[in-house]
């Protein structure tokens, strides 16, 4: 019988061990089957279990090496693949299993496994996989495995050693007063600086893996006793259905669990900055963290969420409130201006105040295409020109850009494709997208703009409002997880309203979402700003040897 029991296989080789003797024809094991397969007390077993599975691969490594326990000699295996584990630390294990050893005093009745896990084995992350497919999936991790003669477990090491890129600077949300930290690629770093800033034995951190062929991880953060149980079993839910050879990235994730899948609005906002993450997790939101991919995702999410940003909540609430304003009109500008445009010119040219209706009718003269035409090619050229934008090296896109801009603009006035008007409203257009902060959400935006063009070419304003319309339709028909798109507007909530088009000071938002259902909506106890003490201000006022000295306003009693 063959030594991996009762399994069928594929195809047979000659295996050589690293000593270069030859031995038994091995047999190729299918991964898929690994969950069948068992550790026995046999270490060539055991060792011929990964050898089956990687031996074709030049980086998995197994070495062998003995260890001596009073007068007992045990035969040994360290299984581990090269580039992924760390050198020094495999060094380490075997000096403490070679040579340390012999220092080591071993009771009456001691088994080898205990002693070597309790005694000689000085690394805080040890534990013990029962089964292949458990140990498999922490050798590919980029950890490794002991075997011991003798003893139907491993021994696994976390030895973990990838190369990753140093925390910087987010490059999708750039502030001016905030944090400069961004997530990175791995998922350790990324958690880490999670808790750098939530330093609560609250938060919640889960960990599984999905992708049959990727085993990649994934973790959905939350704060007990603030977000809904609801949502958090919601989440759990829809990561546990996905069932996919690979997850390429959090974006990939992304289209799995969100709601509809038709929509072109993002129902699930993805950040690259840990503060951001943080805060979303205080108002009773679930973050989600892929391997592999610097940005988390945060659920749910409501559409007021794509126009506000970190910096936002740093500033004085006046600033943040106009600049929200600012963002909110710009929004409004990338979405309906090329429409309102076309169907100006087109079907309610009586609308346009008279002086201005005869610069554009000068501007226009000699332009031998309708109004949709013309705005519709300029802004497809200008899109293409933006994405040519974005793919090339950022040394060659920043030129072309500019000179894009200028040349194809200019050219096309002069040789009459275009009317100047038309480059001005393209251009602002334009800009009132860059304004968008969420990238996802401005590329909603620059795609529904074209069918509401359509409709002002078709209908003019009537078309316009009938796009609108439908499109508000849908927005209040679309829920994230179980929470209303459109609120705190629609449904309507007092105090969501707070923090939506404007922001109040963060002393008068006592309150979470109250669409999240918290299970502990207070978020600032007592009812007074913090610069005032029982409702009575400080008044500096100075002595006679002239020091400020602080004293209580007076209050008049009635």
């Amino acid at each position: 019988m063959n030594i991996l029991g009762k399994l069928k296989y594929r195809k047979t080789r000659r295996y050589v061990d690293r000593y270069g003797k030859q031995t038994a024809s091995r047999s190729y094991i299918p991964s898929e089957r690994l969950d069948q397969s068992s550790f026995t007390k046999d270490l060539v077993h055991n060792l011929g279990i990964f050898e089956n599975i990687l031996g074709g691969n030049t980086d998995f490594l197994i070495r062998r090496f003995q260890i001596h326990l009073g007068k007992q000699k045990i035969e040994c295996g360290l299984v581990y693949i090269d580039g992924t584990t760390s050198k020094s630390e495999l060094n380490n294990i075997l000096h403490a299993l070679m040579l340390d050893m012999d220092m080591v005093t071993v009771g009456k009745g001691g088994k080898p496994h205990d002693i070597v896990i309790s005694k000689c084995l000085p690394y805080a992350d040890v534990d013990i996989k029962d089964t292949p497919l458990e140990a498999s999936n922490w050798l590919l991790s980029g950890n490794s495995l002991i075997f011991l003669q003798g003893w139907d477990q491993a021994i696994a090491l976390s030895t973990q050693s990838f190369k990753e890129r140093a925390v910087a600077q987010p490059e999708t949300e750039q502030v001016i007063q905030g944090s400069r930290e961004g997530f990175i690629e791995s998922i350790g770093t990324n958690i880490s600086l999670l808790r750098k800033r939530m330093r609560s034995s609250n938060l919640r951190v889960e960990l599984m893996q999905k992708g049959r062929q990727t085993a990649t991880d994934i973790v959905y953060c939350y704060i007990e006793g603030i977000a809904s149980q609801k949502i958090v079993e919601e989440v759990k839910r829809r990561l546990d259905g996905v069932d996919t050879d690979a997850i390429y990235g959090a974006g990939y994730l992304e289209q799995f669990i969100e709601d509809s899948h038709y929509s072109p609005f993002p129902q699930i906002q993805n950040t690259e900055r840990p503060d951001k993450a943080v805060a979303a997790m205080l108002e009773g939101r679930v973050v989600i963290l892929v391997d592999g991919t610097p940005f988390a995702l945060i659920v749910p999410a409501v559409f007021t969420q794509f126009y506000q940003t970190t910096e936002d909540y740093d500033m004085r609430f006046l600033m943040a409130s106009m600049i929200r304003l600012i963002r909110v009109v710009a929004l409004v500008f990338s979405l309906v201006f090329p429409s309102i445009y076309v169907s100006l010119i087109s079907f309610n040219p009586e609308m346009i105040p008279t002086k201005f209706a005869v610069a554009v009718a000068g501007g226009r003269a000699g332009v031998p295409f309708p109004a949709i035409a013309e705005i519709f090619s300029l802004e497809l050229i200008m899109e293409i020109l933006r994405e040519a934008t974005i793919r090339l090296p950022q040394q060659i896109g920043g030129a072309l850009s500019i000179v894009g801009v200028l040349v194809i603009g200019q050219a096309a006035v002069q040789a009459g494709f275009v009317s100047p008007i038309t480059v001005v409203i393209v251009a602002m257009t334009t800009i009132g997208s860059f304004a968008t902060p969420a990238y996802n959400a401005a590329v909603a935006l620059r795609m529904l703009r074209f069918p509401l063009m359509i409709f002002a070419g078709m209908f003019g304003m009537y078309g316009v409002m009938i796009g609108l319309i439908l499109i508000a339709n849908h927005l209040s028909s679309l829920e994230s997880f179980g929470v209303p798109y459109l609120s705190p507007v629609v449904p309507s909530d007092a105090g969501g309203m707070k923090d939506s088009v404007v922001r109040m000071p963060s002393w008068t938002m006592k309150k979470r979402p109250k669409q999240l259902q918290t299970n502990n909506p207070t978020r600032i106890e007592g009812n007074m700003n913090a610069s005032e003490e029982k409702g009575r201000p400080l008044s500096f006022a100075s002595n006679q040897s002239g020091r400020k000295v602080v004293r209580k306003r007076s209050r008049v009693k009635h």
